[in-house]
């Protein structure tokens, strides 16, 4: 079983990084739809330049890799994010994972995002000098709503899936017909998703494997023109670098992690964190995505209670903070209760 294991993620990260590669020098623009479900709101995880597919027990597993939850060391997580993203766009995510009878049975996991454009200005062609007509504001919204399991089949190895109904409205627009009429459409549209996702623990150290695969699902039509949904694969691995010296004093942690993506949507990354931890009370953190025009660079910290061990019950508060060139700047916060 072991030797199985260990082949089948040697396999998985030989494809991936050729995958990679393969493709690094392709552009890719605009290839999919739906992408609000790329965006991750989680503090913690835009702290570290999304570089979390291999960290076990991240409260942003149902929107980086399922499998991460299984290893969850409480019997209920819960946290709340808000991202204020660019063009004035807020997100808001949620999600509770519960781990019954100590996690033998597996843990499941609820996850819920919603998108606020704001309103939008609708034009429509028109035959006058502008070319256009204006149709008044629209209100174009988005949401996603999932269920995920995850489980350890071994000390080391770790399994994970998601589904997620998702859907997005566009707003009205004026359609004109082949017999000189204009009929008033819905553009909506809405589609499952599924994740899925592996951690393995090395048993060297603290290193750890992680695979996933987001946004599978068919094709999303609005109208004529088909599209899909932002397909991404990630490898990634991590590590506590201070599991590989001794170190004396107080309980630290400096956890160093890396993923490469593949996207279908845009080239492919190479994103790498970093989060020094004290005493679990205060944890810095960096980041830097590679591959995008605007955001590189991230920075964030945390808070905690579990450091103080007063209650069985534990919050933490995270935010983080991503300059994204002349779009200005990407803050999220996220709010988490576990017990």
């Amino acid at each position: 079983m072991k030797r199985f294991i260990i082949t089948y993620l040697t396999v998985i990260m030989i494809i991936g990084l050729s995958a990679s590669l393969s493709y690094s020098q392709q552009v890719k623009l605009a290839q999919t739809g739906f992408d609000f479900l790329s965006i991750s709101s989680d503090a913690r995880a835009g702290a570290m330049g999304d570089a979390v597919n291999s960290l076990f027990g991240c409260s942003a597993a149902l929107t980086h890799n399922p499998a991460t939850m299984a290893e969850m060391p409480n019997l209920f997580t819960a946290s709340v994010s808000v991202n204020n993203w660019i063009a004035d766009i807020k997100y808001l995510s949620c999600s509770a994972l519960i781990s019954p009878w100590s996690g033998d049975y597996g843990v499941l996991g609820l996850s819920f995002q919603s998108v606020d454009y704001g309103d939008v200005l609708g034009t429509m062609v028109w035959n006058n000098s502008q070319g256009y007509i204006d149709t008044g504001t629209m209100d174009p919204t988005a949401m996603a709503i999932g269920i995920g399991y995850a489980k350890m089949i071994s000390d080391r190895f770790a399994v994970g899936a998601q589904v997620r109904f998702a859907y997005q409205s566009l707003g009205k627009s004026a359609v004109p017909t082949a017999a000189n009429t204009v009929v008033t459409k819905q553009n909506v549209a809405s589609a499952v998703a599924y994740d899925f996702g592996t951690n393995f623990k090395t048993g060297i150290k603290s290193i750890t494997f992680g695979m996933s695969i987001r946004n599978f699902s068919n094709d999303v039509t609005y109208e004529e023109e088909s599209f899909q949904l932002p397909l991404l694969f990630t490898v990634g691995i991590s590590a506590n670098l201070f599991d590989f010296f001794e170190l004396k004093g107080p309980k630290q942690s400096l956890i160093l992690s890396c993923d490469v993506t593949h996207p279908m949507s845009h080239p492919e990354q190479l994103k790498i964190g970093v989060e020094y931890q004290f005493m679990n009370l205060i944890a810095l953190r960096g980041g830097y995505i590679s591959g995008d025009d605007e955001d590189g660079v991230t920075y964030g910290l945390g808070v905690s209670s579990s450091g103080l061990g007063i209650t069985s019950a534990n919050f933490q508060i995270d935010y983080s903070y991503t300059p994204f060139g002349v779009f200005n700047n990407v803050q999220r916060f996220t709010v988490s209760f576990s017990m």
